[in-house]
């Protein structure tokens, strides 16, 4: 295969320094208009803006000798065969569709951009999780303002990466897939980004599909997923009121081959930046094609999840003698999940503006979200709730040990391997008796925790 340049316009670039490493002939370059953010990538020190575990290692490895970050989005764009478009997709805030739809200005932005900078013909290749046939608005925007001699054709590839396991997953992915549309230049275009796939991921798990099939898999793909967690955690309410054990039953059904264990452990809720927003998206497209019933179903997977959080919520109220007002609550992860610092749906945001509401004191602990953005994830859950109220009930606390001197009850909000390991014996002494622990992760040994002295609460146990 011929030398190509490939130019990601996003805001982060695992799958794209995969590529530099995995590909050394090949020029990558991560363009982006926040310069705090190339900066980081830049570091001398490999701060990197975003925590993954092993991209450390991937970056040093890679940059300067063939991947590249810049704020010169332009020069990206001209020199690129290849430009993957990786853009934030929210949820929309206001007009039609708010609070379900995704919103593609960013994404019609960026497509502006390449028709305006462009002066030869590329394959851009849509990486942003989008509605269904977002690709045709694509295509309209890049013929309508492309210049002479100027061809686009756009590819689907959609990543199916789990935070806290990425680079894992891009080094040995389930499957890539590159959806096209079925024209001869559209296939030429899928088969030259096969081959760049092709230097790592063996063949037979790179799925060449049509156009559209590949952007509805994306959302369909995490649509399943959290249906899974929020069926497992609809049966962990009833173990609880029927004296069952989550971890049992999901042991035994996860031995069923038809359904196996994956995403059968009961928590909190899930959170991140895709499973909600994109069953929402799921949820206006199924209205929007008149499926009343269809869109309903999909709802009610991100019901549930809401649900479990007020119920986690509710038993720490219940458990703790009907009032937590005045009380120390220590929340030990802030994370939506371990192993990433991204806050986005956390579980740990709800219970924490509960608990404000119910006038507690909160002690917050994650060992890699900032201050600043928790802050910001509290105001954001609070709106009229004025900061300094917010500050005077949360305190953010430089360890576990901190978070949970004092404090009536630990909450295990995220699945952090740290918070299995801590001193609970040093923990329990120094907190006010009776002294709960509440873990909405199933992570610690319960039993070994109420020999201690805790009075353990745990999801999906009676």
């Amino acid at each position: 295969m011929a030398p190509v340049k490939v130019t990601k316009i996003c805001c982060s670039g695992p799958t794209c320094a995969v590529i530099a490493l995995k590909c050394p002939h090949i020029t990558v370059t991560i363009v982006d208009l926040n310069q705090a953010r190339v900066d980081a990538w830049n570091s001398p020190d490999f701060k990197l803006p975003i925590y993954e575990p092993g991209l450390e290692e991937v970056v040093r490895e890679a940059r300067g000798r063939n991947l590249f970050f810049s704020t010169d989005v332009d020069k990206g764009i001209l020199e690129a065969d290849l430009i993957f478009v990786s853009v934030n997709t929210p949820t929309k805030k206001s007009g039609v569709g708010a609070g379900f739809a995704a919103d593609l200005n960013y994404v019609e932005l960026a497509t502006r951009r390449i028709a305006q900078v462009a002066t030869s013909s590329k394959i851009v290749v849509e990486k942003s999780t989008v509605p269904c046939r977002t690709a045709e608005s694509m295509r309209t925007i890049l013929e309508a303002n492309s210049k002479p001699n100027c061809h686009f054709d756009i590819l689907s590839n959609p990543e199916f990466l789990a935070e806290g396991t990425a680079i894992t997953d891009l080094f040995a992915p389930d499957r890539v897939l590159i959806g096209s549309l079925q024209t001869p230049e559209g296939i030429s275009a899928c088969a030259s980004l096969t081959e760049v796939y092709a230097n790592w991921v063996p063949k037979d798990r790179i799925l060449n599909v049509g156009l559209w099939s590949s952007e509805l898999s994306k959302l369909a793909a995490n649509a399943m997923l959290a249906q899974r967690i929020s069926s497992i955690n609809a049966l962990s309410a009833i173990c609880e009121a029927t004296g069952a054990n989550i971890d049992e039953v999901a042991h035994a059904i996860g031995y069923d081959t038809r359904i196996g264990p994956k995403f059968l452990k009961a928590s909190v809720g899930f959170g991140g930046s895709c499973f909600q927003k994109d069953i929402l998206n799921l949820v206006y497209l199924s209205e929007s094609l008149h499926l009343p019933e269809v869109a309903a179903y999909w709802r009610q997977v991100v019901e549930m999840n809401e649900h479990q959080k007020r119920r986690f919520s509710k038993r720490v109220v219940d458990t703790m003698f009907n009032t937590i007002t005045g009380k120390r609550i220590a929340v030990l992860g802030f994370a939506f999940k371990a192993d990433t610092g991204d806050t986005r749906e956390s579980a740990a945001i709800t219970l924490i503006r509960d608990f404000q509401s119910e006038k507690a004191y909160v002690n917050v602990y994650d060992p890699q979200v900032v201050e600043e953005q928790i802050w910001t994830d509290l105001a954001e859950a609070s709106p009229l709730v004025p900061e300094e109220q917010i500050k005077k009930q949360v305190r953010i606390c430089k360890s576990a040990m901190e978070a949970c001197r004092d404090a009536e009850a630990v909450v295990i909000a995220t699945e952090w391997k740290e918070f299995n390991e801590i001193n609970w014996e040093e923990v329990y002494q120094s907190m006010n008796k009776p002294a709960f622990v509440f873990d909405g992760r199933l992570l610690v040994d319960a039993e070994k925790l109420r020999n201690i002295g805790f009075k353990v609460v745990t999801i999906g146990r009676p």
